[in-house]
């Protein structure tokens, strides 16, 4: 035997054993947990915030709507009430003065009309329509029966809503 033969056995590692794997503790499972939990409460909690925030500008919004939603209507009102104004301040007894400035006037608030889509409705001689006429009475006529023969008062509409109906005589 050769010298290398009485040694003791050379020293070889273990096969390749996996090292053991590693479980977590309880405590750390919850403490991950909880730390997962409070990062979804603290973004919950924000949106929540956000989204009363943006309810509330929205509310401030439409409140700002409202409010001031006929400005610009107004201020065209504005030069109808100043054309009353001067009409009312002249000095002359002129009907025929009086009447072409009412006359101006008239045609100033059509044109504040026509801005913004307000159309009348006068329906002499159309067929009664109850979306957009308001019979106050019948009266006998040659006209066929449910027919308009007069107007008491003349209907508006906005953007074809009816914001006055016209009132009107129907015939029977």
């Amino acid at each position: 035997m050769s010298e290398n033969d009485n040694t003791p056995a050379a020293e070889n590692p273990a096969p390749d054993v996996p090292a053991p794997e590693t479980i977590p503790s309880v405590e750390d499972l919850l403490q991950a947990a909880e730390l997962k939990a409070q990062e979804h409460y603290d973004a919950w909690m924000y949106a929540k915030a956000e989204a009363e925030n943006i309810r509330r500008r929205a509310q401030e919004d439409v409140g700002k709507a409202q409010k001031f939603a006929v400005e610009r209507f107004s201020n065209e009102l504005l030069a109808v009430m100043d054309s009353l104004d001067a009409g009312l301040a002249v000095e002359t007894e002129n009907v025929e003065s009086f009447k072409s400035g009412m006359e101006l006037t008239r045609k100033q608030l059509l044109s504040a009309f026509e801005k913004f889509n307000i159309q009348e409705v006068n329906p002499l001689g159309e067929k009664f329509d109850a979306h957009k006429h308001q019979a106050i009475g019948m009266v006998e006529s040659d006209q066929p029966a449910n027919t308009v023969v007069s107007v008491m008062q003349k209907g508006y509409t906005l953007h074809d809503r009816v914001l006055r109906p016209a009132l009107v005589m129907v015939s029977s």
